[in-house]
């Protein structure tokens, strides 16, 4: 099964164990509204945020690449949740469909190659996110939409191996913070010193295989007791 269909039926899964089943409507279970655009557009926000843009504030600081992968990733959980949205709603296909379309995309043989370091400077990958955002209010077409995303994952460092593997992970964790108490507010995000999703990618680097449920696993061990 190739990457791009399982990381759509894992957040197919995703939204319906957080959701609700027809989350596809606009509503969680619970009433609340799904606006997976704002989603995108406050993530891009905090991936731009990972830059040294700030001309006032630590003018020799360098990019945090390790938190613009996080960003990265987070970003596709939630045009993945857009395009499946669209899919749904406007009959477009099924998940299988979707996958064979993100596959064919004019970047898609670029993008599973292996990772190059961005020929751009820090203001030119900024410019890249911000098309992002362009594209994400200024256009209708999920295709270019999903095109924008893969020009970001690029210049933050990733191929689509690196994207699957931090997915997963991302995933994983996601599923093991609604199970402790994420949206009722009592869930600790600090394990250690450390946020959580810096512990995850730590297990993720300590071992070159790891099954979602042996990182689940691993995710309630270091979870601080108190």
């Amino acid at each position: 099964m190739n990457k791009i269909l399982q990381m759509l039926q894992l957040q197919q899964q995703l939204n319906d164990s957080t959701n609700g089943e027809n989350w596809e409507q606009g509503k969680t279970k619970n009433g609340k509204i799904i606006d997976w655009k704002r989603c995108i557009y406050l993530e891009c926000a905090e991936l731009i945020e990972s830059y040294p843009w700030k001309h006032w504030k630590n003018i020799d600081a360098k990019a945090d690449y390790q938190n613009i992968k996080i960003e990265t990733v987070d970003i596709w959980h939630f045009i993945m949740s857009q395009a499946l949205q669209e899919f749904k709603v406007q009959k477009l296909g099924s998940l299988e469909d979707l996958s064979l379309q993100i596959n064919a995309l004019e970047n898609m043989q670029a993008f599973d190659s292996p990772s190059q370091k961005s020929t751009k400077n820090y203001y030119e990958q900024i410019e890249v996110t911000e098309k992002l955002m362009k594209t994400l209010f200024c256009s209708e077409s999920i295709t270019e939409l999903l095109l924008a995303f893969i020009d970001v994952a690029i210049e933050a460092e990733l191929n689509l191996a690196s994207l699957y593997r931090l997915y997963v992970g991302k995933n994983i964790l996601n599923k093991f913070r609604q199970d402790n108490g994420y949206k009722e507010g009592s869930y600790i995000k600090i394990w250690n010193g450390k946020e959580d999703n810096v512990c995850m990618q730590s297990i993720l680097e300590d071992s070159s295989e790891i099954t979602p449920d042996a990182l689940y696993q691993a995710l309630s061990e270091a979870y601080p007791k108190s």
